[in-house]
């Protein structure tokens, strides 16, 4: 929003430097952007009055002009060619060095001394083009004649521009007099309203015309006028400068009115060609199935069916709150005008505009919402400056349907200020305050009851009042204030510690962190295996149509990124989320449970010229839960399971202390098809954090330090001989109860030739190590021949020959 300063002297009084005005403004809550000085970038351009135009010597439409401008060498010589230059004028005259806007080039260009067919111009007589006032360029600016001959242009015309960048709750703001009413309040000085009355000399309103709200949820009020016998043309100087420093293009005296007053009061507004609308009857409703409509644009519309319509018995003549129609546009024919003035449903104006791809300052406006007493002020104000500009005869009275009066008020009790602000406000300076800012204020016993002003929809509840007094006060009137009581301590959180544990120790073994939306689609949870006994919670109003619930496991939010990248990156993948589980049990809220899922694909390791290091698989994601619980200092282990997202064979159950913690696996055909993967295998893990730590518990007090053995170790591998049902982990916790064996590492599985139907042989390597001394070879086969022991009798294993 531009607010020129000019333009707010109208209606308040400013004697401060212009960035005092904008630092108290932005304080209080209407932050200004920037300060934009027009005729700034001019230099030596000052007032000038012509004393002679002569003809040029060589040129039929050029004249040669002498210009005094209270220089030290007196008058100069300009080369002009505009129609309308004459003596006696006063002028814009551009010295030497001066910066101008090229009128057919465009942008800035310096001022040089020139010779223009034979004669050497000394400056310029300028146009409004060339001083970027405006686009006319036909003639040259003429000036008052109180113009004082030498003044710097700057001085005389120039202007400063507060650049607003507003919030969304102050729609008021976007009028000028809402800026103006600002600075009133924060300076306690008064506001100058501008003049709404104007005489009422046709006949009665309701004989011209008739209104009537269809739809009163999409407009809570819609008020209009009739003007007759109008000329219409084109607007006065003041008018079209003024909607020019908003960058609005001037069209007709009738249509800049609506739009002056939109920029001053925030109130947007519309004119009808009285004589287009079929029985002088307006009609605000929505749209019928299929209804088309050709706007001001010249485009034709297909109108949805909760589409807000201004019509007349017959069709449809505007988009409310967005743009009129082209069949009752104002012309140079009109000569009477319906003028609207309307308050339409903040919501509906706003999706009508995105569904059309249309975004006018209209919609700008009502999109935020507008009370609906401020419709009628503009109306009478906008009624008055068209009488004034196109002429005219304006009907009596108003037409004026307003379904539900808005009388608001809030209640503010003195407990409640203090609660909010911290600050006991004396009770005069809070009514001066709110009386300010046009508030009506009533004290009664410990409250105030307020009534917002018309032009302040954003004041609706008792911490908005409170929010007003402490802005307009100054927030930096508030005391300071040391802390009272305790400072909070610390206080441990294990499930946070734990989560934080697990995200840092994938990160450190290479997976790649993702995080992703808590909504995912009932199929695609059902195709990842989500758990069955929950039912996924639906929201009113979710971030993507096809992603409607919140989730019950994240499998489905790795998966799918894992295939995503996959698809665009032909090298190893590794990534990981760490993530809440929506789990609603019917009743209440959802358990939000913490979950870790990874997944590995494509090759294990980036392409090597050495060897082909194969496609990550079960191992990988296994591989990587054991990193995990040996930086936590847990044991775990792993059991045959199944699980509907995991190939059969290719899925085992994390445990720990004997408790199932989660699963790994390879995914099926099925998963990787729902989640578009092209590339197999896909392994992943999941891992509960809340049963991880349950099944942590004691155990996971803090690990004693270990010192590194000054020893070697000794490595043997044992083949071993052992039926198909024994597991590589129960192998691995026998020779793990010998306490000379440090690390024990499965190298090997095989079965088939040279091994009995219903067996498989492994191979084990052992590292055998003490940390008092070196060990011996006897030793060491003492300790094998005791593990061999003790695996043939609890697992039936034999040594391989």
């Amino acid at each position: 929003m531009k607010a020129p300063v000019s333009w707010l002297k109208e209606y308040v009084d400013i004697n401060e430097p212009l960035h005092e005005v904008a630092h108290r403004l932005t304080m209080a809550g209407t932050e200004v952007g920037s300060i934009d000085q027009i005729g700034a970038e001019w230099g030596p351009v000052v007032v000038g009055h012509v004393q002679a135009v002569n003809p040029h010597p060589d040129a039929d439409r050029l004249r040669l002009v002498t210009v005094e401008y209270g220089g030290e060498d007196g008058p100069a010589e300009v080369v002009c060619g505009a129609p309308n230059v004459a003596v006696g004028q006063n002028i814009a005259y551009a010295g030497i060095g001066a910066m101008l806007n090229d009128p057919y080039r465009g942008g800035a260009t310096k001022l040089k001394r020139s010779k223009i067919r034979g004669v050497v111009s000394n400056g310029m007589v300028c146009s409004e083009k060339e001083l970027g006032i405006s686009d006319e360029h036909e003639g040259i600016l003429v000036l008052p004649d109180d113009a004082s001959v030498g003044t710097p242009l700057m001085d005389y015309l120039g202007d400063a521009i507060f650049d607003l960048e507003l919030t969304p709750n102050r729609p008021d703001c976007l009028g000028v007099l809402g800026v103006a009413r600002e600075l009133a309040a924060i300076g306690g000085t008064a506001i100058r309203e501008p003049d709404i009355s104007y005489p009422e000399d046709g006949p009665p309103v309701d004989s011209l015309a008739t209104i009537r709200i269809d739809d009163p949820d999409l407009c809570a009020r819609y008020t209009a006028t009739v003007l007759q016998n109008l000329t219409l043309g084109p607007s006065p100087e003041w008018l079209v400068k003024r909607l020019a420093a908003q960058g609005q293009a001037s069209i007709s005296n009738v249509v800049d009115v609506t739009n002056y007053v939109m920029f001053e009061y925030g109130q947007p507004l519309h004119a009808f060609d009285l004589d287009a609308v079929e029985n002088h009857a307006i009609v605000v409703r929505r749209s019928y199935a299929g209804e088309q409509l050709t706007t001001l644009d010249g485009v034709q519309r297909e109108l949805a069916p909760d589409t807000l319509v201004i019509a007349d018995p017959e069709k449809s003549i505007g988009l409310a709150g967005v743009m009129g129609g082209a069949n009752s546009e104002i012309s140079d024919s009109t000569v009477n005008v319906l003028l609207e003035s309307a308050t339409f449903n903040g919501t509906n104006n706003r999706i009508t505009a995105r569904k059309l791809g249309m975004k006018t300052e209209a919609t700008l406006r009502f999109e935020k919402g507008l009370r609906p007493g401020l419709s009628e002020v503009a109306l009478r104000r906008a009624t008055k400056l068209i009488l004034e500009v196109a002429g005219g005869t304006a009907a009596q009275g108003i037409l004026d349907a307003y379904p539900e009066k808005d009388d608001a008020v809030v209640t503010l009790t003195d407990e409640k200020l203090l609660k909010v602000m911290g600050v006991e406000y004396p009770e005069m300076q809070v009514i001066a305050t709110l009386e300010g800012l046009g508030m009506e204020v009533e004290r009664v016993g410990s409250s105030y009851e307020v009534r917002p002003p018309y032009w302040r929809p954003d004041i609706a509840i008792p911490e908005d009042v409170c929010e007003e007094i402490s802005r307009i006060v100054g927030y930096d009137e508030v005391p300071m204030t040391t802390l009272s009581g305790r400072v909070p301590t610390w206080e441990p959180s294990l499930e946070r510690d734990l989560r934080e544990k697990v995200r840092a120790s994938l990160a450190n073994h290479g997976l790649q962190e993702i995080i992703s939306y808590p909504t995912e689609s009932d199929s695609a949870m059902t195709a990842v295996g989500a758990p069955t006994e929950y039912s996924p919670l639906r929201l009113e109003n979710p971030m993507a149509q096809d992603q409607p619930y919140m989730r019950t496991t994240i499998r489905a939010s790795v998966f799918r990124a894992a295939a995503r990248n996959a698809r665009t990156w032909r090298g190893a993948i590794a990534l990981f989320e760490v993530g809440a589980a929506y789990l609603y049990s019917g009743e209440g809220l959802p358990e939000e449970r913490q979950m870790v899922v990874g997944a590995f694909n494509g090759p294990r390791d980036n392409d090597s010229w050495v060897s082909d290091t194969g496609a990550s698989d079960f191992y990988d994601a296994k591989g990587a839960v054991e990193a995990v619980l040996e930086d936590l200092g847990i044991e775990g282990g792993f059991e045959v399971t199944d699980d509907p997202a995991f190939a059969p064979g290719r899925c085992a159950a994390i445990t720990v202390n004997g408790k199932s913690v989660g699963v790994v696996g390879e995914a099926t055909r099925a998963v990787l098809e729902a989640v578009d993967c092209d590339r197999t295998p896909l392994a992943a893990f999941e891992i509960d954090l809340s049963a991880l730590g349950e099944a942590i518990g004691e155990s996971n007090a803090p690990r004693a330090y270990q010192p590194f053995t000054r020893y070697p170790s000794s490595v043997r591998d044992l083949a071993l001989l052992v039926d198909t049902g024994v597991s590589a982990g129960a192998i691995r916790d026998v020779i793990a109860k010998n306490r000379l064996s440090q690390q024990i590492d499965v190298v090997d599985v095989y079965s088939g030739k040279g091994v009995p139907v219903g067996k498989k042989s492994l191979a084990v390597r052992v590292h055998y190590q003490s940390d008092t001394k070196t060990l011996t070879a006897k030793e060491i086969e003492k300790a094998e021949a005791a593990i061999l022991k003790i695996l043939g009798q609890e697992l039936g294993a034999e040594l391989r020959s």
